[in-house]
């Protein structure tokens, strides 16, 4: 079983790059072409059978963004699903708020940095 970027969820990796939201592209400016320390970060890869927000494959990091729609039960159970699954194949999972990125992307940059030599 292919574990990175399978095929069948090209198209959804796609359609979630062309509607990142405001804290995504945030921070994507912030991590894209390796500038935090060097880090290479990919969005939207899939792993497994979920779509990650951003994923380091050096640091096996994981970064997820939560939004108000993550505020359900059932949102709150399906993100612990896939934390889990994640976690199984040894990578770190960090979650930050989109509010939190947009009031303090140098806090949350630091902290991705600090997961990041973890």
């Amino acid at each position: 079983m292919q574990l990175h970027n399978v095929q069948a969820l090209k198209p959804r990796r796609k359609e979630l790059r062309s509607a990142m939201t405001p804290a995504e592209i945030r921070l994507w400016q912030a991590l894209k072409y390796s500038q935090l320390d060097g880090l290479k970060f990919r969005r939207q890869p899939s792993i497994g059978p979920f779509i990650a927000d951003f994923y380091c494959p050096a640091a096996k990091l994981v970064i997820e963004l939560d939004g108000s729609v993550h505020d359900s039960e059932i949102a709150q159970q399906q993100d612990a699903e896939r934390t889990a699954y994640l976690v199984s194949l040894g990578l770190r999972v960090v979650r930050f708020e989109n509010c939190e990125v947009m009031a303090n992307l140098e806090g949350v940059l630091c902290e991705i940095k600090r997961q990041a030599r973890a």
